[in-house]
């Protein structure tokens, strides 16, 4: 029976290691609980099951929210449907920050869907920020292997001391590891989580070439499965609580399994469209912490050249602190 015991944890372990960690398991949080609007009035709207929401973007406003709590380091992730049709120059972000404690050297780890055309793909850009380093954007772009207006899919960031890495649906995209060389650009101060939809016309699409047409307004992002699972740390004391079996979750995810790493491979070889690593008309000598495959680099040069935009400062003024205000209206998604 022993032996037969020890053979069973050998094979949960050996399998969690070949197919790495399940994001799909991870605990989901209620909107009232965890969430505040950030902007957007009428345009956020909370299902009645308390753990959806809908964010619109009309001639209006756009819409946004933002967790309660500031966390440093761990799992966050949502489920989330785009909006379909026409939806050049609309952006959907989500993403963590510190802009309304750190204005000028704050960090940033962002997840931004670019819509585009009738006909086109939308495309997802991730980058990151540390202390304040705008100057040195470290944006990738890829196309994705599905529509991503037609269900819902999952998007994921971990965030640790020393690995950040960006999933959809469990399939890591895009893995930054911690450099002596990257010295403080890498995100290593408490942060918020955002979600928002805004008017990106001057960049998201064709470098501002085509923008956002209210004729096909309201455009529309549906959320659900909402994770919020780390450490939060309390803005006065800054000293990091996290949540039960956080730490070693965190750990196990930033370990890429070796199918994992097969799979994001051939997504980069497939899906990648865009590496600032690659990128020698802004970077004439690659960032330090670039390993640059030369097969790569040339099939990459065919998509220069890119423009890039900000996220809008949509943060709130002064101390991040811990306050609902009124969502206002709740509809079904």
């Amino acid at each position: 029976m022993e032996t037969l015991s020890r053979f069973l944890v050998f094979m949960y372990l050996f399998s969690r290691f070949v197919s790495g960690f399940t994001l799909q398991n991870l605990p989901v949080t209620s909107f009232e609980e965890s969430y505040t609007q950030l902007f957007g009035d009428k345009n956020l709207f909370v299902h009645k099951d308390g753990k959806s929401v809908r964010l619109t973007l009309d001639e209006r406003t756009g819409s946004g929210f933002v967790s309660n709590d500031l966390y440093l380091h761990g799992l966050f992730s949502a489920s989330i449907k785009l909006p379909s049709d026409y939806s050049a120059g609309v952006v959907v972000a989500f993403y963590m920050s510190n802009g309304d404690m750190y204005e000028k050297n704050h960090d940033e780890i962002d997840f931004e869907f670019l819509g585009n055309i009738r006909g086109k793909e939308w495309r997802i850009q991730t980058n990151i920020y540390g202390n304040g380093s705008t100057h040195l954007g470290r944006e990738e772009r890829s196309n994705l292997w599905f529509d991503p207006t037609e269900d819902y899919h999952q998007y994921s960031i971990l965030w640790s001391d020393s690995h950040i890495i960006f999933f959809v649906d469990n399939i890591p995209i895009r893995e930054v590891k911690r450099t002596a060389s990257m010295g403080g650009h890498f995100p290593s101060k408490p942060m918020s989580l955002y979600t928002t939809i805004w008017d990106g016309s001057k960049w998201a699409t064709n470098g501002g070439k085509y923008g956002v047409n209210y004729k096909y307004a309201p455009y529309v992002a549906k959320l659900t499965d909402l994770v919020l699972h780390g450490c939060a740390v309390d803005p006065i004391e800054q000293f990091p609580k996290c949540d039960e079996g956080a730490d070693e979750d965190i750990r196990a995810a930033q370990e890429i399994s070796p199918s994992q790493r097969v799979k994001m491979g051939a997504f980069r070889r497939k899906h990648m469209t865009y590496s600032y690593c690659c990128d020698r008309n802004r970077y004439k000598v690659a960032l330090p912490e670039c390993v640059v495959i030369p097969a790569e680099a040339q099939r990459l040069r065919v998509h220069d050249p890119v423009t890039f935009g900000g996220i809008p400062r949509r943060h709130r003024n002064g101390k991040h602190r811990s306050r609902r205000s009124r969502v206002v209206g709740t509809e079904s998604i």
